[in-house]
């Protein structure tokens, strides 16, 4: 295995330093048993497998590279983002508080809503970029947990961290990041004082469109971790071995894909910030942008993958421009490599997105090509 002291393209493009010892092959072998067998004196062949749902050598390996790059304490990899999302929330007994960021991912919020509801616990929803506003609501109101996601998802609003941090402390609570929109190369949550980072591993920690999975990593092994462990264990929400060597696979080419991602994204942000189709850009990396030179402190290297913008003449504009995108696909998610866009008030019509609003996830392609795309498109046609 590797030293902990290597850089992070290293670590994920040598998978941590994991190789088949038993063939020699250098790519790490994929076991799809769900149960492992004893000898004859019923002892184990292999002391760490007994049984696919706690023990999967994919997933063990795919929970190290996630570790390394976080520099967490411990990884645990989820069937989905919003397995890892329920996991969370399921250590809050009833009758306990939360404090969420608001205009975040909506099926996030959905999610948690209901969940709240079921179980009678005291939610409260802020918007976590104004650092003054979550200051107060965590001054007043006691909670479990704070929960915020930065760069947000479609606003790309950014949240100070070791300020949610402070903040979180004054609730008593602990601070969870989702921070898949900017990857554990981008910003290291775990470093600026949260207690647990999420991704969504479908996005770009997978990146090809063709996992689904959820990841968390704690800065410490704390009673709220060791309980998210064994729920994970006893309700059997586990990544399957296929599903986990393929995201090991991809993560690592995960430092190049996202090197190139956020060169593409800013050269299209700031196409679209000047060009007279388009009212408005939501992306960090773009000086006009209201959490900038906090984007700045708190990320290293690029500013991601993912932004949004207003065209002018609303819905049947937006909509019109989508239409008429060839290399942007339409579809939901982000973070693959190729470019998608989508409609968000179609997805989530009662959310108050605008109905001028396009979200794109940018990929991997030849930046050029998606500009052409991209004017072309915003062309009126009279």
């Amino acid at each position: 295995m590797l030293r902990n002291d290597m850089k992070p393209a290293t670590i994920a493009a040598q998978a941590a330093g994991a190789i088949d010892l038993a063939s020699g092959g250098v790519v790490p072998p994929l076991q799809p048993s769900t149960t492992f067998v004893r000898d004859r004196d019923y002892q184990l062949v292999n002391q760490d497998n007994v049984y696919l749902r706690s023990h999967n050598d994919a997933v063990r390996l795919g929970e190290d590279i996630l570790s390394r790059l976080e520099g967490a304490e411990d990884t645990q990899l989820f069937p989905s983002g919003m397995a890892a999302i329920a996991a969370v929330f399921r250590t809050v007994s009833n009758g306990g508080t939360v404090i969420i960021q608001s205009g975040i991912y909506w099926g996030t919020t959905k999610w948690i809503r209901d969940f709240c509801a079921r179980r009678e616990i005291t939610l409260h929803e802020v918007e976590a970029s104004d650092i003054a506003a979550l200051k107060a609501i965590c001054t007043n109101h006691k909670a479990d947990l704070v929960f915020v996601e930065t760069p947000s998802n479609p606003w790309l609003k950014t949240v100070d961290i070791a300020a949610a941090k402070a903040a979180a402390e004054c609730a008593g609570a602990i601070l969870v990041v989702d921070s898949t929109a900017a990857t554990p190369l981008l910003t290291r949550p775990l470093e600026l004082g949260a207690d647990i980072v999420m991704h969504s591993a479908t996005k770009v920690i997978n990146g090809h469109s063709d996992v689904l999975g959820g990841v968390l990593s704690t800065r410490a092994r704390t009673p709220v971790w060791e309980a998210i462990c064994m729920d994970r264990n006893e309700a059997g929400a586990v990544m399957g071995p296929f599903e986990a060597w393929l995201l090991v696979r991809s993560m690592r080419t995960l430092p190049l894909r996202v090197e190139k991602m956020c060169a593409n994204s800013m050269t299209i942000a700031e196409f679209l910030a000047n060009h007279p189709e388009v009212e408005d850009v939501f992306y960090p990396g773009l000086p006009s942008h209201e959490g900038h030179t906090l984007a700045k402190q708190q990320m290293s290297s690029g500013y991601g993958f993912l932004m949004s913008f207003l065209v002018k003449g609303g819905r049947e504009a937006a909509l019109a421009v989508a239409g008429r995108l060839n290399l942007f696909h339409r579809a939901t998610s982000l973070g693959g490599v190729e470019s998608l866009v989508e409609h968000r008030h179609t997805i989530e019509p009662h959310t108050g997105i605008p109905e001028s609003l396009l979200r794109i996830s940018i990929g991997i392609e030849d930046v050029d090509d998606l500009i052409s795309d991209l004017n072309q498109a915003l062309q009126r046609e009279d």
